[in-house]
């Protein structure tokens, strides 16, 4: 467009300065009439290098109005052509304010983003030390629980071997027990046959009082010997086992 214009105005410039030689050619030839003798009346009317000049300029003039007119009109489209430029600029320029704004703000959630990044590193790192200070600790406790079991396992065996010691024990007592009462039933049988025998012996002493009198006094040796060996109904139970305690 002003390269256009340039080249409009330069054609213009050339058709001035032709304009002006053609003025100062044409007053030229009017001096040279008006010092003349003769005067032909319309002469200069009927010039016909006036008139082919005038029909020049005419033609040039209507040219240079078409030009000009284009140029105008060219100007418009141009006017029109840079408002629309300028609303698409200003467009643009909102565009890439908005832009400018979103990538600001990306920005800034971009730093916000990495700061939990950071955050969620270090959170990750203080659980990975967690759990390998769990870890540890399940192991320590696993060795400890293992420990217990094998504990509890040897107290277990103690447990049983005491138990069955406490049985046989139990078992050795019942036993004796069971010795005890079977030589406490011979014994009481043997006392009442004994306390039989005595009655018995008794009967017959009386019976054979008044016949025997030497016999007499062998009966009470007798008896004095069968009273030492039974007291008050009794045997002797001096070396009896049962007064001694299960466990001998």
């Amino acid at each position: 467009m002003f390269s256009q214009d340039r080249r409009l105005a330069q054609q213009t410039k050339l058709l001035k300065e032709r304009n002006a030689s053609l003025l100062r050619a044409v007053s030229s030839v009017k001096g040279n009439q008006s010092a003349s003798t003769v005067l032909v009346p319309g002469a200069v009317e009927d010039n016909p290098v006036r008139a082919a000049y005038m029909q020049s300029l005419e033609s040039q003039i209507s040219s240079l109005r078409d030009e000009l007119a284009t140029v105008y009109k060219t100007q418009g489209q141009n006017a029109q052509r840079l408002l629309a430029m300028n609303e698409t600029l200003r467009e643009k320029e909102e565009m890439s304010r908005i832009d400018s704004e979103g990538l600001r703000k990306t920005r800034d959630e971009i730093a916000v983003l990495k700061r939990k990044v950071d955050q969620h590193s270090e959170l990750m790192a203080e659980k990975d030390r967690t759990i390998q200070i769990l870890h540890d600790e399940i192991s320590t406790l696993q060795l400890e629980l293992g420990q217990i079991d094998e504990r509890n396992a040897t107290l277990t065996k103690d447990n049983a071997k005491l138990l069955q010691r406490w049985l046989d024990a139990k078992q050795a007592e019942a036993n004796k027990m069971n010795e005890a009462n079977q030589f406490y039933e011979n014994m009481r049988s043997k006392h009442q046959a004994v306390l039989n025998w005595r009655d018995g012996s008794e009967g017959d002493a009386k019976s054979h009082a008044g016949s025997n009198t030497s016999m007499s006094g062998k009966g009470d040796a007798h008896e004095t010997d069968v009273a030492s060996a039974v007291r008050d109904g009794l045997p002797s139970l001096t070396q009896n086992p049962l007064d001694q305690t299960p466990n001998g």
